[in-house]
């Protein structure tokens, strides 16, 4: 009896084998009686069929093979594997390792596998089956080259038809595939000795959505996407596309967040530029001109005295002294508050020794020659720093100044001047009793009595204290000290309207009483975070001017605490 290698049929006679073989299998379109392959000549069939269905020719034959063979619904193909044996004993892929042999048996579920991959791995892996083995070389060799072939078109097959439904999963480690090839080569890494278990580990696919137990077979995984170009299942066709399209969004949006970003900065630096007068609105002069056409439009003021007092503020800034027409009704409470604090402060030094002497200028600047007289200072080289802050430019502006600015000034002019900085708050509900502290020192150190001074009252030759904080400045012209210790200090406000302060000359007792009232203030009163002190400390040489000169290329202030 002849036995057809393919189907399995048997004939009597070689005519009726070369009948069935040319009418059954060439003539016909060559597939597979086992299993879905097709598509293929007939010896690549033939080929075919003897590797990879081995088993299943030996069942229905009534035959066996040694090493092979039928058990219980379950694949049994004896492999190679080294000095290892591994079985698996069911479809839930419980794995049980046993002694060293020279052979290793790996059960496999019937149906596992769509495509044939007993017979991948006996065509393309270093691993054959026993009767592959028993063939000659050159024989092995020529099917060899037809099974990788095969093997590669196959593969290209599969990875381009996506399933969306069947998983594999090994049965040696937990990896689950999403093909057979892909399973396929991940089992010739168990069969060739690597190492596929990284303890605890798991490896993602950034393709798809295999996991994979090691690197090693991630790598293997990943390098047939790129091999084939085509994603597996866990991956749509169109999936490229989208992620293009989405980095593109992704890229748009942050283009337009810094767009906006950038937008909002603007804003806010033109807010800020109006906020501290550096925008181009216009200075003193301006200012002025536009409070009395305010007047003048709310019927205020009439015509003829809006051109009266408009040439007697120009008349006065073009002598740049401040005689007081350029003052202002309300009190200065925006940023002009430092410009005034500064000319109160002057004003001091003009009737204290040894300040006097020493300053040439004898009268009070007004607000735009104390602009131009820091504008001199920036010139000699005093706080670089504020100067390019301010674009060398303060003339013309309603720009704020602050401590440093006061710094540089009386530098330019020779007074020797410190800058105290208190950080931060050193009471309870963010008080400064430091600063209350240091404030009673400084007035005390030259406090004498006067014969004409209430018993109670200590005169001193110390000068005003121009104290800085956010978005105000005053300045410091005593300290009282209550029965219970308590400090409170005596503060000139350039915000208060100057009938405000005249009450403080006058002879009516309540009156005057009234006005100190408002001047005092307790460490309750002043909870800003932060305060800076600008202290005088008597005439510079020009040694000292110089150094102080280099020395403000980095300006400090003393930090107290």
């Amino acid at each position: 009896m002849l036995t057809c290698d393919i189907c399995g049929e048997e004939l009597a006679l070689e005519e009726d084998m070369k009948t069935h073989l040319l009418l059954s299998h060439v003539e016909n379109d060559m597939s597979c009686p086992l299993c879905s392959l097709s598509g293929v000549s007939y010896d690549e069939l033939s080929f075919h069929v003897s590797t990879a269905h081995t088993d299943e020719q030996d069942h229905g034959r009534g035959r066996g093979s040694k090493g092979t063979g039928v058990d219980g619904g379950h694949n049994v193909v004896t492999v190679a594997t080294g000095q290892r044996s591994r079985t698996v004993e069911d479809a839930s892929l419980r794995t049980s390792t046993s002694t060293p042999v020279s052979q290793g048996t790996i059960t496999l579920p019937s149906g596992a596998f769509e495509r044939p991959v007993l017979a991948i791995v006996g065509a393309t892996s270093s691993v054959a089956t026993a009767k592959d083995s028993s063939r000659p070389a050159k024989t092995r060799s020529v099917e060899d080259s037809i099974g990788a072939a095969e093997q590669t078109k196959a593969k290209q097959k599969c990875l381009s038809s996506p399933h969306k439904e069947k998983q594999f999963p090994c049965p040696i480690c937990t990896l689950v595939c999403t093909n057979a090839f892909i399973l396929q080569d991940h089992v010739e890494l168990h069969l060739q000795g690597v190492s596929t278990v990284e303890d605890g580990k798991s490896f993602e696919c950034p393709l798809c959505a295999v996991v994979c137990g090691d690197s090693s077979s991630l790598q293997e995984h990943v390098e047939l996407h790129l091999d084939y170009g085509t994603a597996t299942s866990a991956v749509s066709p169109g999936s490229d596309v989208r992620l293009a399209r989405l980095l593109q969004d992704e890229e748009d949006e942050k283009e337009r967040r810094k767009e906006q970003e950038a937008k909002r900065e603007a804003e806010e630096f033109k807010k800020l530029q109006r906020q501290f007068g550096v925008d181009s609105s216009g200075g003193y002069r301006r200012q002025m001109e536009r409070t009395m056409e305010r007047e003048v439009s709310q019927g205020l003021m009439v015509p003829a005295d809006f051109h009266n007092r408009k040439a007697e503020i120009m008349e006065s800034l073009a002598s740049g002294v401040d005689d007081g027409r350029t003052r202002t009704q309300d009190g200065d409470k925006g940023w002009g508050c430092g410009y005034r604090n500064f000319q109160m402060l002057l004003s001091s030094l003009h009737r204290m020794e040894p300040y006097k002497n020493g300053i040439s200028e004898g009268s009070v600047p007004s607000v735009p020659q104390v602009q131009a007289l820091i504008e001199g200072a920036w010139r000699e080289g005093l706080d670089p720093q504020g100067a390019i802050q301010f674009n060398q430019r303060l003339q013309g502006t309603r720009a704020w100044i602050g401590a440093t600015e006061i710094y540089a000034l009386c530098t330019f002019l020779g007074v020797r001047a410190r800058i105290l900085d208190f950080h931060q708050p050193t009471g309870p509900g963010d008080t400064h009793p430091c600063l209350f502290d240091w404030v009673k020192k400084y007035f005390s150190e030259t406090a004498t009595k006067g014969a004409r001074l209430p018993p109670r009252v200590v005169q001193t030759k110390q000068p005003p204290l121009y104290l800085q904080h956010q978005g105000h400045s005053r300045s410091i012209v005593g300290v009282e000290q209550k029965k219970n210790g308590s400090l409170c200090l005596l503060l000139l406000d350039p915000g208060c309207s100057p009938g405000e302060v005249r009450k403080l000359l006058s002879q009516d007792r309540v009156i005057v009483t009234t006005a100190v009232r408002r001047m005092r203030k307790f460490p309750g009163n002043l909870k800003h975070r932060q305060y800076q002190l600008v202290a005088l400390e008597g005439m510079l040489s020009p040694e000292e001017k110089q150094t102080r000169i280099l020395n403000s290329r980095t300006l400090r202030a003393e930090r107290i605490p």
